[in-house]
Order: structure tokens, then sequence, then C-alpha cells
């Protein structure tokens, strides 16, 4: 197989097809909660109350959300590269579990996640399933100072390092519903292009740095996704748009 080890990004758009909310709307709004006031720290010291509230209705509403065939697609490319010696990068800015329960692993959260919880006095990061609140306790540490474990405005990724080695040692790199607008993960297809690596797109339309990507493939990632991954699994060379979005 000619990609034997392929870095995919996705973004709000592979989840927005499984219900989940799309972080960057139009209107400045996520689920009627200003961006400031919810995924900023400044936020959460304003009102941390009305932060742990907001993320403890994503958290509880996640519990009903189900992979769309675009998960379930990247799960079945993870397995077949693994089947052949090969090795899937998958690196996601989305805070839900929807990759998880569609059967893929060792998933690089680099916004963090839902279904966990960080102490911002011992930097312990806990699986967590139920509501928290200014009260929540550090199992590690016993301090009241736990806050939803997500990468706000003005906050480091998770796992930059990692990410950095992923893309260069990938020979193919893949985004998946990305608005190409919140760096740095917008800038991960300039690495890999700068490095000489096919760069493909799947999009319901061109993204903010489409003019980067080798290949765009434009429509619901549910319908594209599992013909590309076919299609790759089968053969050494990559499909046309013709072909992915007939």
């Amino acid at each position: 197989m000619k990609y034997q080890k392929i870095a995919v990004l996705t973004g709000a758009g592979i989840s927005a097809e499984s219900g989940v909310p799309v972080f960057r709307s139009e209107d400045g709004l996520w689920e009627q909660h200003r961006i400031e006031d919810v995924a900023t720290y400044e936020g959460f010291m304003r009102d941390k109350t009305m932060v742990h509230n907001f993320y403890n209705t994503m958290r509880q509403s996640l519990k009903s959300k189900v992979p769309n065939p675009a998960h379930k697609a990247l799960t079945k490319l993870q397995q077949g590269l693994e089947a052949k010696g090969g090795k899937l990068f998958l690196i996601t800015q989305n805070i839900d579990d929807l990759h998880e329960k569609a059967g893929s692993h060792d998933i690089i959260h680099m916004h963090g996640e839902l279904n966990n919880i960080l102490c911002e006095s011992c930097g312990a990061r806990i699986p967590f399933s139920d509501n928290s609140s200014v009260e929540s306790v550090c199992p590690k540490c016993g301090r009241k100072t736990m806050r939803p474990d997500i990468v706000w405005f003005g906050e480091m990724p998770y796992r930059m390092d990692e990410i950095e080695r992923c893309l260069g040692e990938c020979n193919l790199f893949i985004a998946v519903g990305t608005s190409g607008v919140v760096y740095p993960a917008a800038g991960f297809v300039q690495i890999c292009k700068h490095l000489g690596k096919p760069c493909l797109e799947f999009n319901l339309e061109p993204s903010a740095v489409h003019n980067m990507f080798t290949v765009s493939y434009y429509g619901k990632a549910g319908t594209t996704l599992p013909k590309f991954v076919d299609y790759l699994l089968a053969h050494d060379d990559l499909p046309s748009s013709k072909e992915i979005c007939k």
C-alpha cells in the first residue's frame, strides 16, 4: 500500500452530521451563548457556575449522539492500515467522543474532551461523565479547583509536540470537516504541503485554506469519506474528486 502512514485532522463538520453543535457559528454564538463567555478563561473567571452548567449540558447531550458513516470510515481506515503494517494518526479538534464510539483508538484530542475534567491545582485530567460545579473536588489533590477539560481561546492545544511528529512522519494528510480558520490546526496543511506530502480536504464547501490542498472532495463526509476509504484500501493511488463526489 502506497500510503502507509496517514494523518487525519477532523473538525466540527464531521460531528455536525451526528447532531453535535458546530462551535464556530455565523452569529458568534455557541449553543446560544457568546463565545467570550463560555470558551475563554476570562469568561470562566467571570461566572464559573454558568460555564460549568454549559459544559454539563453538552456532556449529558453527548450521551445520545452516535457516530455517523464518516466516523466509521475512519475506523475502517485505521483497521485497514494496521492490518497492512501501517498507521493512522487521528487528530481531532472536536471535544466529543464519537471517534471512540465508532471504534477508533489512540485519538489525539488537541482541544480537550467533554468527558474529562481538569484540576487547575495539580493538573490532573480525570475521566468524568457526571455534572461538575464549583464544589467539585479533585480526587488527586482534594481541592475544589476543577474546570472543564477544554482548551479555550488563548490556551495552548494539547500534545502539539506529538502532533508535529505525526505530521512529519505521515505520507498523506487528510482534513475532514474543518473550517481552516482556527489555528494552529489550520496550519497543519501548510506544514505537510511544505514537506511535499499530498493533502486532501473533505468538506461541505471550500475551507479558508482550500488552496493548499492537492485534491478536495466536497459533499457530506458521511457520503464521500466511506467511498474514499474503500478506494484507498484497494488501490495505490488517490481517487479523483469526480470518482468520490459523483
